[in-house]
């Protein structure tokens, strides 16, 4: 049989799958590189404030990603639970992005403005306070350690270098912004923006 000629001939058989997968590179990743949609912000998208990223990084360090999606899938069963389904321009400024496929807990994407401050402080101090059978570990020390204010000007500066317009004001003004705010105060702020940009177009 045919198929045998090349699974008996290794350097063939080699030069076919890299043909097939190149073939599959210029055909389905390539053309993202030119969309709109994919490399453009979405209209009212801002880079995360000063506040925002800090909360953003703590959000990353605590592993809260490991559990919660921050990407609704374009399906009924989806948008009706979490909302409008989440589309590229949303994440132009994130590094890393935060898209998963493993849900132990819900999709975070567009969680912004759906619970209070109070209700998320409450919920990361002792889940179990809201959320009576919920798994999700209790992070009390968000409660106790302050921002570093001289940690966030490199992390501005690196993103800027990476395309997300920050100003240099912005930048400079960004110390004071954290100064004396405790960890579960970024955090907050972090989540309260998620998906916020799409909620209010709808």
């Amino acid at each position: 049989m045919k198929h045998e000629i090349v699974e008996k001939n290794l350097g063939l058989m080699s030069i076919l799958i890299i043909l097939v997968i190149s073939t599959a590179f210029l055909v389905e990743i390539v053309p993202l590189f030119f969309l709109k949609s994919v490399n453009e912000p979405v209209d009212g998208l801002e880079p995360l404030s000063a506040l925002e990223l800090s909360g953003r990084d703590i959000y990353i360090r605590e592993g809260c990603h490991v559990c919660h999606t921050q990407m609704v899938r374009p399906f009924r069963a989806e948008t009706e639970r979490y909302g409008h389904y989440s589309v590229a321009g949303e994440f132009v400024y994130e590094r890393p992005f935060l898209w998963g496929s493993k849900r132990t807990g819900p999709d975070l994407a567009r969680v912004g403005g759906r619970y209070s401050d109070a209700w998320h402080r409450v919920h990361l101090y002792n889940p179990r306070d809201v959320v009576p059978e919920s798994n999700m570990p209790a992070f009390p020390w968000l409660f106790e350690d302050k921002l570093d204010p001289e940690a966030i000007q490199p992390k501005m500066e690196a993103m800027q270098t990476l395309g997300v317009p920050y100003t240099d004001e912005q930048i400079e003004q960004a110390p004071e912004k954290v100064r004396g705010k405790y960890e579960i105060e970024a955090l907050v702020a972090y989540l309260q923006q998620l998906g916020t940009v799409i909620s209010t177009k709808r």
